[in-house]
C-alpha cells in the first residue's frame, strides 16, 4: 500500500516539534518506528511509505538511536536543519521530562510485580509494531526483485539465525546492497 502526499505546504517547525512530541510521549521501545510510520505516512501524509522506509534503512545503518536518527532525517526532509532540530527535540525532550517525573514520583512503585506485568504487555505491543515494520520492509524489498530479496534474507539469517555481530554483517552486506543498487541503476540507463 502506498500513501500519496497531499499538495499541502510543508509543516511548520512547531507542527514538527508537536508531532514528534506526541510520538515520543505515546510510544515505547522497538515499536517507535512503526508508530512513526503510522503518524507521518498514513495519518499526516508528510512522507510516502517508500520515503519513510528508505529513511528508516539509512537511520538504522547510522550510529545512535534509530528513532532519534529518524526524527532528525524526517525533520530535515520537511524543513531542513531547523526541522531536524525540531524533530530531535520533539522526540527526546518531552519524553525525557516525563520519564524523570515518573521516576521521581513513583520510584518505589515501579519495582513491584504489577509494574513488571505492565512492562511485559508494553514490550509485546512494541514487538508487534516492530514485526509489522519488518513485514512491510520485506514486502517492499520482495517487489524489487530476486537479488534485493536475497540480500535481505542473507542479512536476516546472518543476524538472527547465525547471530553474527551486527557490525560485521553491515560491513559485508551494505557494500553488496550498494553494489547491486548501482548495477541496477546503470542498467536502467542503458
Amino acid at each position: 500500500m502506498t500513501s500519496e502526499l497531499t499538495e499541502a505546504p510543508p509543516p511548520s517547525l512547531t507542527q514538527i516539534f508537536l508531532a514528534f512530541s506526541k510520538v515520543g510521549l505515546t510510544s515505547f521501545g522497538g515499536g517507535l518506528s512503526g508508530w512513526m510510520m503510522r503518524e507521518f505516512v498514513h495519518n499526516r501524509r508528510w512522507l510516502t511509505e517508500g520515503e519513510f522506509l528508505d529513511g528508516l534503512s539509512l537511520c538504522q545503518a547510522l550510529p545512535g538511536v534509530n528513532v532519534v536518527n529518524l526524527s532528525i532525517w524526517i525533520g530535515y526532509r520537511l524543513q531542513g536543519g531547523a526541522g531536524a532540530l525540531a524533530g530531535a527535540l520533539g522526540m527526546v525532550v518531552p519524553a525525557l521530562i516525563l520519564a524523570v517525573a515518573v521516576v521521581a514520583l513513583a520510584g518505589e512503585a515501579v519495582r513491584g510485580e504489577a509494574a513488571h506485568w505492565m512492562l511485559a504487555g508494553v514490550a509485546a505491543a512494541a514487538l508487534g509494531l516492530s514485526i509489522q515494520m519488518g513485514l512491510r520492509a520485506a514486502w517492499r524489498v520482495a517487489k524489487r526483485g530476486v537479488a534485493p530479496t536475497a540480500i535481505f534474507a542473507a542479512t536476516f539469517l546472518a543476524l538472527f539465525a547465525l547471530r553474527l555481530p551486527l557490525i560485521w554483517v553491515v560491513v559485508v552486506m551494505a557494500p553488496v546492497g550498494i553494489a547491486h543498487a548501482a548495477w541496477a541503476m546503470s542498467r536502467k540507463g542503458d
